[in-house]
């Protein structure tokens, strides 16, 4: 079982084993997206904050899922190209994974443990969630998907 986000091991977009300890001491903002939601622009915002603070530590995840209203219906190949050819997507994404259910990931295990959403429950509502880790690993904030990208940048600039 995982403890620590650092203990997690992902797998990219383009099929490599990531260990999530490669992010130590960068700030990451952790999004679980979606190709067909009514968020998806929100892909948008989430690369001008990469853009604009990658170089202070600042580290955009990805992490495509299809559980809610099917909404990434495609496979790795397919999101890599919806997301560079609408949105030249620069940030790292990973392949599909479950945020919710007998098959979480491990990443949103520990998302979810470490942040609680609406009346403490633990359970991810709906694409675009985004979850705000310091330089520590430690989970500052859980978001909801109404929250735009850009309304989280001062607290990203507050951690950085």
């Amino acid at each position: 079982m995982e403890n620590s986000l650092y203990d997690c091991k992902a797998t990219d977009i383009k099929g490599q084993d990531i260990s999530l300890r490669d992010y130590a001491g960068k700030v990451l903002l952790i999004v679980n997206t979606a190709s067909k939601c009514g968020f998806t622009p929100q892909y948008a915002g989430l690369e001008k904050l990469h853009e604009k603070y990658k170089g202070k530590g600042l580290a955009v995840l990805g992490f495509p899922c299809n559980q809610f209203g099917a909404q990434e219906p495609g496979n790795e190949t397919e999101i890599q190209k919806f997301c560079q050819l609408n949105y030249d997507v620069k940030f790292p994404m990973f392949a599909k994974v479950d945020v919710n259910g007998a098959n979480t990931h491990p990443v949103y295990r520990v998302l979810k443990k470490a942040a609680k959403g609406l009346l403490g429950s633990e359970g991810i509502k709906w694409n675009f969630t985004k979850f705000l880790v310091d330089r520590n690993g430690k989970v500052v904030d859980r978001y909801a998907p109404t929250t735009k990208p850009e309304d989280i940048a001062e607290v990203i600039e507050g951690l950085l």
